[in-house]
């Protein structure tokens, strides 16, 4: 089931474009390396790069930047070679970017103050190469020209639709649900392998990457009208988890069942238009924990028996007094 945004979003969101530039510290290898040394023509292999620093010294500025590609992932949706991000949570996205962006210039000074230490290090580690190392060394003014980090904003007024020059801004902005849900799946499926398949217990920690997808998904609901159900749908599990302890059980069941929706795109269109239709976000769990309770029989019984159901004591508060409904298509689900 396909999805597509209206143009008038464009009113809501603000588009972001991130630019960090991190020195690699790496020159290319010349054939005046090898000291004469009988190497392949250039047709057929090329020669690779050589370190003129320890990378370890860089490491701290890829943090960072994954640092910020992490909070602009959480909290929009990837657009135009950047993020779209909510209007109305734009100061509080740039109040962190300018935290990033006050940590990479404290460790750029810092790493600059003991560059030429740091170069003369790498060249007493590695004995017998010292001048292939020291014959590719730049100053400390060049290093910094090639370190920044920095980001744009800008507001996209909605194109003049009778205007063919905009139609390649349409065609984005009307992928913008496709995308967010793509990124709901993808964000769902590293949750299941690392928190959730195979589990017979999981701790309240696995419940992290359920909350950045909710608060990404309640951040952005305005962006197609299937985000909204499929936001409560999530909030609604949450609020039917024990408060502490383990979470195992019918519970469990519930957030596999849940998971497993979220990585399933098609799926999650489907089901967030069957809340807009009508159906509850209890009985859309109801039937997950249902589904997930079916294939867990499966698994331990080798057949096609559907007769297993989850003991009543162990039904969840949510499930306690409804009766329990078919079972959904499975949509390649489980």
């Amino acid at each position: 089931m396909n999805t597509q945004t209206d143009i008038k979003v464009l009113g809501s969101l603000l588009a972001l474009h991130l630019e960090v530039n991190i020195w690699t510290a790496r020159k290319k290898l010349s054939p005046e390396d090898f000291d004469g040394a009988k190497l392949p023509p250039d047709d057929l292999a090329s020669l690779g790069s050589k370190r003129v620093c320890d990378p370890e010294d860089l490491k701290v500025f890829g943090t960072l930047k994954a640092r910020a590609v992490s909070l602009l992932d959480r909290h929009g949706v990837r657009f135009l070679g950047g993020w779209a991000i909510p209007e109305s949570q734009a100061d509080a996205i740039v109040t962190e970017l300018e935290q990033i962006l006050q940590d990479f210039n404290r460790a750029k000074d810092d790493f600059l103050s003991r560059y030429d230490e740091s170069v003369r290090e790498w060249i007493a580690k590695h004995p017998g190469w010292e001048q292939i190392i020291f014959d590719s060394t730049v100053s400390a003014d060049y290093v910094r020209s090639h370190m920044g980090f920095c980001w744009r904003l800008y507001r996209i007024v909605p194109p003049d639709p009778a205007d063919p020059v905009m139609e390649g801004l349409k065609d984005e902005v009307e992928g913008l649900g496709q995308t967010l849900f793509g990124e709901v799946s993808k964000a769902a499926t590293e949750a299941w392998h690392k928190c959730f398949a195979g589990k017979t217990e999981i701790t309240r920690k696995a419940l992290s990457p359920l909350k950045t997808i909710h608060q990404k998904l309640s951040g952005l609901s305005f962006v197609e009208p299937r985000v909204s159900p499929v936001a409560d749908l999530i909030h609604t599990a949450f609020e039917h988890l024990p408060k502490r302890g383990r979470i195992e059980g019918a519970n469990l069941l519930m957030l596999q069942g849940l998971v497993s929706l979220l990585r399933d795109v098609d799926a999650l269109i489907e089901h967030g238009q069957k809340i807009m239709d009508g159906t509850s976000s209890k009985d859309v769990l109801s039937l997950l924990v249902e589904g997930q309770t079916d294939a867990h029989a499966l698994d331990a019984q080798g057949d096609d028996s559907l007769d297993a159901a989850i003991p009543e004591d162990d039904m969840p508060p949510i499930f306690a007094d409804m009766p329990m409904q078919p079972i959904i298509p499975s949509c390649g689900l489980w």
